[in-house]
This record gives C-alpha cells, structure tokens and sequence, in this order.
C-alpha cells in the first residue's frame, strides 16, 4: 500500500515539474519583448534606430535594465576605440538618463556631443537635438531652448517652429493658446475625431490654467464627445495600441472635467470624473501620466475635505502620494493644513503653511529675475520671426510690384501698335459693341431669372407651410377624435398617429424657416422633436438627460422625413417602455455624424430596461418596428438592434 501511494505522489510531482518546464519555455518564447529584440540587432545603427521607434520600450523592461545594457555597450565601444558607436551609445544613453528624470546627466552628455555635431549626420543631429530641446524645456533653460529649436529649423529638421509650449510653461497661457491654434488646428482632419479630442483638450488646459474654467469645461466636454465618437466608430478599425491611447485619453479627458468641476466648487459633481480618471490611468500603469493621477488625486482630496468627509480624504492623500512638481507639493501641503485645520490639529496644520510659505519664497527668490530674462528673450524671439514673416512678405509684395510695372509697360506697347493700326481694326471695335449689347441682354436675362427664383423660393416656402398647417390640423383633428374614443387602445393608436403627424409638420416647418429649402439641419430639428414627443408624453420623460450630438449636418427633405419618423418611433418607445419605475437616471443618446461627402453613421441607445424576450415574434405584428424597417429601407440600409447589452437598447445603420 505504502508503495502505491509512494509511486503516485513521485508520478504527481514529476508532472507538475514538467508542467513548469514547459511553461517556463512557453514563456520565454513569448515574452521577447522589446529589450530581448534590442539585444538581438547587431549593428550600432539598427540599434540607435530601434531604440528611439519603440515607443512602449519600457513596459516589460525597467529604464534601469537599459540603462545597464547600454552603459556594457559604451564601455566595449570605448575600449575598441569605435568613435561612431561611441557616439550612438551615447546619445541613447542620454535618452535613457532624461526618460529617467535625471535631466542634468542628460543634458551634460548630449552637450559632450553637440560640441563634436559637425561630424554627425543629420539623423543624429535631429535626435541629439530633439533630446536637448526637451532637457532644457524640463529645466526650464527656455533661451536655450529656443537656439535650438532656431537650429532646427536652419537645418530643416523643423521648419515650423512653435513657442506655444514655450508660453505655456512661462504662465502666458491665453499667448499660448492662440500659437497653438495657429500651429495646430490647420493640421487637424475633420474626421480624424482622435486629433479633434487631444485639440480640445489641450484647448481646455489652456484655459483652465488660465482661470476660464467655465470655457474649458465646454471645450473638455466636446473633447469627451470626439474620444468618445473615436472609440465607438465601428467603420474603422482599431490596434491594441490605439485602443489603449484612446482609453489613457479618455481618463485624461475625465480628470480634467473633474478638476473644471473643482475649479467651479462642484464638487460632488466632480468625484466620478476623478474616480474614473484615477482608475483608467492607474489600469494602464502608464509612466508618463504619473502627475496627472497625482494631480486627480490631490483633486478629488480636496473634494471629499471640503465635504468633510474626511476618511475618504485620507485615503488619497496619503504621504507615498508622489509630488514630482512644485505645484502638486504646494498643493498637497495646502490640503493637508486644511485637514489639521479641519481636525483641530493646529500645530500640524501651521507646519505645512510654513513648508508652503518656505517653498514659495525659494520659488520666488530663485525664480522671479529668472522668469522676467527669460520672458524677454521668447517675446524677442516671437518678434524676430514676425519681423522675418514681414520681411518675406515685403520680399514678395515687392516682388508682385514689378511684376505688374512690367506688365504696365507690355499693356503701353500694345495700346501704341494699336493706335497705328486702328483701321484694321474697326471689325473688332465693331464685334466689341455687339458683345456689350449681349451682355446687357444677359444681365437683363440674369435679372429675370432671379427674380423668378425668389418667386419659386417664396412659393416654396408658402407650400410647406400650408402643408405644415394642413398636418396640424390633421393632429388637431386627431386629438379632437381622442377625447371623444374610450377605448385605451384607440385613444394611444390615435395618439402615435398624432406623433407622427407633428414629426413630418415639423419637418416642413424647418424647411420653411431655413433660408435653404434643400435641406434641414439635424442637431436643432431633434432637439424640436424631442420637445414635441415630449409634449405628448406629459407623465414621463422630462427627467431623462437626452444627448443629441448632430451637430453640423445637413439632410435633404428624402431623407429627413424617414429619420424624423424614426427618431419620433425610437424616443416615443423610450418613453413609454424603457424606464417603466423611474426616469430620473435615464439616458437617451442620439448621434448622427456624416462620413465623406454623401455617407453618414446613426445610432440610437438608451439605458432602460431592454427589449423583450419576445422581440422577434413581435416584430412582424408591431407597427413601430414593422414602419422603422420601411423607413430604413426607404433609406437603403438595414436597422441593426443591439441585443447583447447589459441594460438598455442600440439601434444603429449608416445610410448613403
């Protein structure tokens, strides 16, 4: 018996070794990772190039670990005397060094070899000074920074050179935003909705640092809607690295919303933009957004001390909580004098307003003489290039000057040959006549058939709007015959009835009052929709928060009409089946976004209860869903119906 159980257990432990064996292979298969490929590159060159195009080289590998095998390298290049991959070695260290925060090393390696930028080609050149530009940016050294960026551009590394950030960091921060808009927003696609969201963003850290924290808030909000648009466009695909962008993008969008709400004392507003902040950013354990998870945390802090709860307080303002700047130090100490404050702690509190009043005055004994020198020389360098741009168009405009002299003197010469032979050309005095004699007729023409456009336009307009008329008093008639029917189910096919009227009124009513009779502007058209089905429903949907995000399109009369249906069917079941015990955290979102020129995307959700199990047996005996198909089909695309989600309902198509 011992001899079973003694063969069994040596059988269980042989195959759980084996087990790790091969996972350990499995693993080591799997994870050559981006350190693993850097070692396996054999040329200095291919090295050099890998190094700064990996982006997320960090991530499996510590800074430190690189910087171990890089230092190895250089050693070996200097003991063979290899003056080219000496250089190389170098430069990625010094990369390394300002990845690791130690700006000052950095800086004094890549001054080493700016000394010797003679002999490098122009790559190295452009990464040595990329790597100089962001050293002196971090050290605030901005005069340095800006011969720099001057080099750039006469080696044409940068031809557009920019100070926005420069601006920015000076505290000019509306400056800073008008360079930026200037450098920046030329270079955005309309439907590059990623690019669209960072612009806003940006847009709202300007003016959030610049105190206008109403303003920025309507400009993070729209940063939110374009992030938000990004992630859910199904018509194009998204790698792993964009999806993870887009998420680090979006919890950056939501700390700055929170901070706005902070800003404007709203703070109860203002914690689950910070909790979803902190988290998203926190999930991606992103390197480069540490401050900005300091900065949330500090943030939702203050929210919570100043709502007196002060163990939620403690909990994010904790003493490992990383202060990397100034601000973030200056900040924390302020809370944490306001906690003791708080608690009646007085001798701590005073503690931390005296480390705050002795941060401050190193700050401005250090800094002030500093600031002001280094304020002058960005406003003289500002001026230099406007005086170079006016030079430039000077240049041109003089340029365009002689040109037009000269083209003086040719017209002279003509007008002289044809006073010699003016007899010659009688014929083409003559034809010239005739064509003015044409051209009033034209003009003549032209007027009439303006004023005859006007005529139509107004008849047009007068058309709808009888045909609007006659549609309500097609909805008055109907109400008229709902008051005098008893029956339940008369009286709400009668009322759906009276919906549908108002909705193709409406859209003769916006034709009418748009100066453009061809088509109707969606985002207001919705918006009066709503309103109306709204009217109709009088004991629900007033308190559902409705987002229509249409803003900018346009739709023809053929299109129009089918859509407003639509909407009026989808809001109008949204209201009476969706939130059937209470609407007050009901959410309705309604988008529409044209792709190209004729192509565009629609999509309807809500987050109420969802649809029926019996949903596909009843759609051949609804009439809503049986209408939303030929409407769709009047549209030619097909209505898809999300039935996977967890609460809630989603219809969506795109239509040409």
């Amino acid at each position: 018996m011992n001899n079973i159980y003694y063969k069994n257990t040596i059988f269980v432990w042989a195959v759980f070794f084996l087990s790790l064996s091969i996972f350990a292979q499995e693993e080591e298969i799997t994870e050559e990772n981006l350190f693993q490929q850097f070692q396996d590159i054999e040329t200095p060159e291919e090295k050099l190039s890998f190094f700064f195009n990996s982006q997320d080289r960090y991530r499996e590998t510590s800074t430190y670990d690189w910087l171990d095998l890089v230092n190895l390298y250089l050693n070996a290049a200097i003991k063979d005397d290899e003056t080219s991959e000496i250089v190389r070695y170098k430069l990625i260290q010094s990369r390394i060094y300002y990845d690791l925060g130690d700006y000052d090393k950095s800086l004094a390696i890549s001054k080493e070899l700016y000394a010797e930028k003679e002999e490098l080609d122009i790559y190295l050149k452009s990464k040595l000074l990329d790597t100089m530009d962001d050293n002196y940016g971090q050290l605030t050294m901005y005069t340095e920074q800006i011969e720099i960026r001057k080099e750039q551009k006469e080696l044409k590394i940068n031809d557009n050179v920019a100070f926005y950030d420069i601006y920015a960091n000076l505290g000019m921060y509306r400056k800073a935003m008008e360079h930026y808009i200037d450098n920046v927003k030329k270079t955005i696609e309309e439907n590059d909705f990623y690019a669209q969201a960072e612009y806003y963003n940006n847009l709202g850290d300007y003016l959030r640092l610049d105190e206008s924290a109403p303003t920025a808030l309507s400009h993070y909000k729209k940063a939110k809607g374009y992030i938000d648009v990004f992630m859910n466009l199904i018509t194009r695909k998204k790698s792993e690295k964009e999806v993870e962008s887009a998420n680090l993008l979006k919890g950056i969008i939501e700390g700055n919303i929170g901070k706005c709400h902070v800003d404007l004392k709203q703070y109860k507003e203002a914690i689950p933009h910070l909790e979803s902040a902190i988290n998203t950013l926190k999930k991606y354990k992103s390197k480069e957004l540490s401050s900005e998870i300091t900065e949330n945390s500090l943030a939702i802090s203050e929210c919570y001390l100043q709502l007196e709860d002060y163990e939620k307080a403690t909990d994010f303002l904790s003493d490992n909580l990383e202060t990397s700047t100034t601000k973030n130090l200056l900040r924390k100490n302020r809370l944490l004098a306001l906690y003791y404050d708080r608690t009646e702690d007085y001798k701590n509190a005073a503690l931390y307003l005296k480390k705050n009043i002795r941060v401050r005055d190193s700050i401005l004994d250090n800094q002030s003489e500093l600031r002001k020198q280094q304020l002058a020389t960005v406003m003289g360098q500002d001026l230099a290039v406007s005086q170079t741009m006016l030079a430039e168009q000077k240049l041109a405009l003089e340029k365009s000057r002689n040109d037009m002299m000269a083209k003086d003197r040719n017209i002279n010469l003509v007008l002289i040959s044809l006073l010699f032979t003016l007899v010659g050309f009688a014929g083409l005095v003559y034809a010239y006549l005739k064509s003015i004699k044409n051209q009033r007729l034209i003009a003549e023409q032209k007027y009439i058939i303006e004023n005859s456009l006007v005529e139509k336009d107004s008849l047009l307009k007068e058309i709808h709007h009888r045909v609007k008329n006659n549609l309500q008093m097609v909805s008055s008639l109907l109400s008229l015959q709902t008051k005098n029917t008893r029956s339940k189910a008369a009286i709400e096919a009668l009322e759906e009835g009276k919906s549908r009227v108002k909705a193709m009124a409406l859209i003769h009513q916006k034709l009418y009052q748009n100066e453009d009779l061809s088509v109707i502007e969606m985002q207001s058209y919705i918006e009066s929709l709503i309103n109306s089905v709204q009217s109709v429903y009088k004991k629900g949907g007033h308190n559902i928060n409705i987002t229509v995000d249409a803003e900018g399109v346009e739709l023809d009369i053929d299109r129009a009409i089918p859509f407003g249906l639509m909407l009026n069917e989808l809001v109008s079941n949204s209201f009476k089946y969706a939130f059937p015990e209470n609407d007050e955290n009901g959410k309705i979102y309604i988008h529409i976004r044209k792709i190209g020129e004729k192509e565009g995307y629609f999509e309807y959700s809500d987050n109420g209860i969802g649809l029926p199990d019996d949903t596909d047996e009843r759609a051949n005996s609804s009439m809503g869903i049986r209408l939303m198909n030929r409407l769709a089909n009047q549209l030619q695309t097909t209505l898809n119906i999300d039935k996977t989600a967890e609460d809630g309902v989603r219809y969506w198509f795109n239509f040409c």
